[in-house]
């Protein structure tokens, strides 16, 4: 998917009709970096374009600092304007690029990877970013993943997408015809099963794995570095 300069700046409002617990979430990430971070945590982000983890952490955290990571140029413009805006920009430092693209002398206290994994498709690359963001982080560090997840042909995973249809068509003037070309442009997009998930944030490193949260087509899952 194209962040174009339009989608970039309807990215807040869209984000919470897609995922209708968005700022719960949040909420519930932040409480969980909070419990298991240092005061002076350095958080790396992945996928920090828009800029809402760093602001909505920043703001609440005074002595945290950030490095986040984007591939998209309007995406990484609109979290600057809202760094900027909001006072932030002397602790976050925004780059654009992949997870490899950062490189620091000192690891990290914690990391988030919200809403990026399902844009990668093939496991390898998957199991890539998230070695890449294991050996960024300090021993014990917490990782927080949110992720699209599920057999898109299980008949569980038909009753979920149903309901995010339905969500959309409830809360918006879209018409089912233009629902149902939204579902194309998702459902094209890279899911893997529950089990899944949790094999591959063991393989890249990470234990006591838990899914803390889930909404529709998303779930969120927290877990260590080991």
């Amino acid at each position: 998917m194209e962040f174009n300069a339009t989608l970039a700046k309807q990215y807040d409002s869209g984000i919470r009709r897609a995922l209708p617990t968005y700022d719960s979430m949040i909420r519930l990430i932040q409480t969980f970096l909070r419990a298991n971070s240092p005061e002076d945590a350095h958080i790396l982000v992945i996928g920090a374009g828009g800029g809402n983890e760093v602001t909505n952490f920043g703001l609440n955290n005074p002595n945290w600092t950030f490095i986040g990571v984007d591939p998209s140029e309007m995406m990484l413009a609109v979290a600057k304007e809202k760094c900027k805006d909001m006072g932030l920009s002397e602790r976050v430092v925004l780059l654009q690029g992949t997870v490899e693209n950062v490189v620091t002398v000192t690891k990290f206290d914690a990391a988030t990877c919200i809403l990026v994994l399902h844009f990668i498709h093939s496991y390898e690359e998957k199991l890539k970013t998230l070695q890449e963001i294991h050996t960024r982080l300090k021993p014990d560090a917490p990782f927080v993943m949110v992720s699209k997840y599920g057999d898109p042909n299980s008949d569980e995973f038909q009753e979920r997408l149903i309901l995010w249809k339905s969500y959309w068509l409830d809360t918006t003037k879209l018409s089912v015809e233009e629902v149902d070309e939204m579902e194309k442009e998702i459902l094209s997009l890279s899911y893997l099963p529950e089990d899944v998930v949790e094999q591959l944030l063991q393989q890249a490193g990470f234990t006591r794995i838990a899914k803390f949260f889930s909404t529709t087509l998303f779930g969120g899952w927290i877990c260590y570095k080991a």
